[in-house]
């Protein structure tokens, strides 16, 4: 699969572009999956809300612009959260206030949303779309090297391959792991 040299962001402004939306939802869904269920959702629900997102993305990801010092992170948990709110104050009496629904459900919106899990995350699911990408060699000296932190002398004994073939595999899955998270890690 040829990739262009360019973010999914920048792809997703394209409403032709059905490679860049296919590859936002396999990205997004098991993550907005999890941060609903760590909001308290339960399972139904959470399917539900993860629809609905992705349902106002379709309209608001072609024309998303980040405002400056801002990510792209910070607005996807804003957008999950609103839509988890809206949800919940449907079903609340009016009284109750959104910082109270906030301290009500366990939700701080100035705490750290996951920075850690979500680049995990986002890095995982991108590199189990992108291993089908790459030559089985490529991959797995990629793989030895980057994940398993083993030196590239002993890869390239093992996979038969010259230790500057292991560099440039280990390169080129980095590269393109680049650009298709550019804009969506800060």
């Amino acid at each position: 699969m040829n990739t262009p040299p360019y973010s999914l962001l920048m792809r997703l402004s394209d409403p032709g572009d059905r490679g860049a939306w296919e590859c936002f939802v396999e990205l997004y869904t098991p993550l907005m999956y999890y941060w609903a269920r760590r909001a308290g959702l339960q399972e139904a629900d959470t399917a539900d809300l993860v629809q609905d997102v992705f349902a106002l993305l379709v309209r608001k990801l072609p024309h998303f612009v980040p405002a400056e010092g801002k990510s792209f992170r910070g607005w996807l948990r804003t957008v999950v959260l609103n839509r988890w709110r809206e949800g919940l104050r449907k079903q609340i009496p009016s009284t109750i206030s959104g910082a109270t629904l906030d301290q009500q459900c366990g939700i701080d919106p100035v705490a750290d949303f996951w920075d850690r899990e979500y680049a995990q995350h986002l890095t995982s699911r991108a590199l189990e779309i992108m291993q089908a990408e790459f030559e089985p060699a490529t991959w797995k000296a990629f793989w030895e090297v980057v994940v398993s932190e083993r030196p590239a002398a002993e890869v390239s004994v093992e996979l038969g391959m010259s230790v500057n073939a292991v560099y440039l595999a280990r390169s080129r899955v980095l590269r393109r792991l680049r650009v298709r998270l550019q804009d969506l890690l800060d």
